[in-house]
């Protein structure tokens, strides 16, 4: 939670800065927007034919530090329609700002610290000398105007910025050791995934040991759910567009799929979300307050167009998966779901070593009314309670304003990763919206129908992201329980190839992922295959080993071999297994 207003002054300020010196460097470049981001900024350009590089970073950068000499603080002024269109005539993308503003009522604002003119609302740095010093350009991307796919694509200048040189030194750092965490390179040099380009972008393949490492994590997840007494069900992946009339997704939600025509009555539609199969589902059968709370999860995949400029590796993807729960309550049951689902994030995330997060209690924007669905009281009692929820177990959290789902508020869990990285991982919605265009009910003490209320619960949220995430944060050195192969056996010679293989297939038999590399390569480059793929355990298979003495086990991370008896060593890997599984 970092990003004050302070720095995103600084930040800010630093945008108008690059669009100043790249202007300067190439006259006739259009400046477009250019926000504070976390951590940094950016700003998008139109440089007509020119092609702008990485490699031309540091000469932008050598000339915003040139242009930040003369720079003083901020002078804003309100200009009427017209002086505004006449200030940025050249500007064809100012120019549909302004006219956008227009329409809106909106004051229209310029400013100029120092012979840049342009507009902007406001939100600047005081003493752009002082504070604007702590920063770097980063890198190169293109980004559609508006984000608008069939608009004009631009490119985008990213960098980063900071108050002080200690701090953007750290972060600097941090840049890079997540360069060599991507998990998009990891994901193909361990042979966990890929994306083809006939396929398509965002949907992802996943090899044999990419498998494996999304049924460890799906696998926790089950086994937690099924211990606190949630039911697994199953829904299709297409659905009738009337679903999403009821739903309200058709007229809220813009990442949907066309519609499919596949008989003369109906449009069809991949889901993008599997809230309203659960609700229908509910709805066919009778509920009485006894019944309730009525837990059911469904790990299934949805189906989302992302903008191509926008996909990433598997951290956003176009097929995605969620461990995606829905539970169905009474009023007076809702402290105790929550609570319930609380603690089963905790108990997930430790297991993956994510302990340091935050929460973002997301709710209405209350000057965008329209936005949402449902009574306003309604949601108003649903933000006190969450609020209240999450203050009475004493964890950081920060209310947040028009982010909460259009049918209700939501918690939405921040984790940091091992090298300080924050994500949005967990998420929990309080729904009292739903059921009410569903019109579902059960029969309350009093022999009466009453509306449920829903939560919906989603612990990975995205079962690709977090495993991008979790490839990342591990650096692909997942624990012994995660680990596609937990152990390996390199044979020394022709003569060893058989018992290497026994061995392999008898630690199988006991649960532990195990294989044995018979190939004609060296001992030596087996073993470096071995630790390039990142395997917990690698033993030599020959004449001693062969013959019944004690293992010598190569611990991956060790410089130093251990000697184990087969039983101890099996008795360990079994006990670093059944942790979490």
């Amino acid at each position: 939670m970092e990003n004050t207003e302070h720095l995103d002054q600084i930040r800010h300020s630093l945008a108008h800065l690059l669009a100043a010196a790249t202007k300067d460097l190439w006259p006739g470049t259009h400046n477009a927007i250019g926000p504070s981001i976390t951590n940094g900024f950016y700003q998008d350009f139109d440089f007509g034919e020119r092609t702008i590089s990485t490699a031309d970073l540091p000469k932008i950068e050598k000339r915003m530090r040139k242009l930040l000499t003369k720079w003083g603080p901020f002078d804003e002024r309100e200009v009427s329609i017209t002086e505004a269109k006449e200030l940025f005539v050249a500007n064809p993308y100012k120019l549909e700002l302004i006219e956008d503003f227009s329409k809106d009522g909106r004051t229209i604002t310029v400013n100029d610290p120092g012979d840049f003119l342009d507009l902007c609302k406001g939100g600047h740095s005081g003493d752009p000398k002082a504070q604007l010093k702590y920063f770097k350009l980063t890198s190169v991307a293109g980004a559609y105007w508006r984000g608008d796919e069939n608009k004009q694509m631009l490119t985008r200048i990213y960098g980063v910025a900071f108050e002080t040189q200690e701090e953007l030194d750290a972060h600097l750092t941090m840049l890079e050791e997540a360069k060599k965490r991507d998990h998009r390179k990891l994901g193909q040099e361990l042979e966990l995934f890929s994306l083809v380009e006939e396929i398509g972008g965002g949907l992802p393949l996943f090899y044999p040991k990419g498998t494996i490492l999304r049924e460890q994590i799906e696998g926790l997840i089950s086994k937690l759910q099924k211990g606190r007494g949630y039911e697994a069900i199953w829904v299709p992946h297409i659905t009738k567009g009337k679903l999403y009339e009821i739903s309200g997704h058709l007229d809220k939600y813009d990442a949907m799929y066309p519609a499919m025509q596949i008989d003369e009555k109906d449009d069809y539609y991949l889901k993008p979300m599997n809230c309203p199969h659960f609700m229908m589902l509910y709805k066919t059968l009778p509920h009485s307050y006894r019944d309730l709370p009525v837990r059911w999860t469904s790990t299934t995949t949805v189906y989302r167009y992302e903008k191509s400029g926008e996909l990433s590796g598997l951290t956003r993807v176009r097929s995605i998966t969620q461990d995606d729960c829905h539970v169905f309550a009474r009023k007076d049951q809702i402290g105790q779901e929550v609570n319930e689902m609380l603690d089963m994030l905790q108990d997930v995330y430790s297991a993956f070593g994510f302990t340091d997060f935050w929460v973002s209690i997301s709710t209405r924007d209350l000057e965008d009314a329209d936005k949402y669905i449902g009574d306003p009281d309604v949601w108003e009692q649903s933000e006190t309670q969450l609020k209240e929820l999450i203050s009475s177990r004493g964890w950081e959290h920060k209310v947040v304003p028009g982010e909460a789902a259009f049918y209700g508020p939501k918690l939405d869990f921040m984790f940091k990763d091992a090298i300080g990285r924050e994500w949005q991982l967990s998420t929990i919605q309080l729904d009292m919206n739903l059921p009410e265009r569903f019109a579902l009910d059960f029969v309350n003490a009093d022999g009466e129908k009453e509306r449920p209320v829903v939560l919906h619960r989603a612990i990975l949220g995205s079962v690709e992201r977090f495993m991008g995430i979790l490839i990342e944060h591990f650096a692909g050195v997942f624990p012994v329980w995660l680990s596609p192969v937990q152990v390996r056996f390199a044979a020394v010679g022709e003569a060893h190839k058989e018992f290497a293989q026994q061995l392999a297939h008898e630690l199988s038999d006991l649960g532990i992922r195990a294989e044995a590399d018979v190939s004609d390569e060296s001992v030596g480059k087996k073993i470096r295959n071995a630790a390039r793929l990142k395997i917990p355990y690698v033993l030599v298979v020959g004449d001693k080993e062969v013959a019944g003495e004690d293992w010598q086990v190569r611990v991956r991370g060790e410089e130093e071999q251990i000697t184990l008896s087969k039983t101890d060593f099996i008795a360990r890997v079994q006990e670093e297994i059944t942790q979490y599984t």
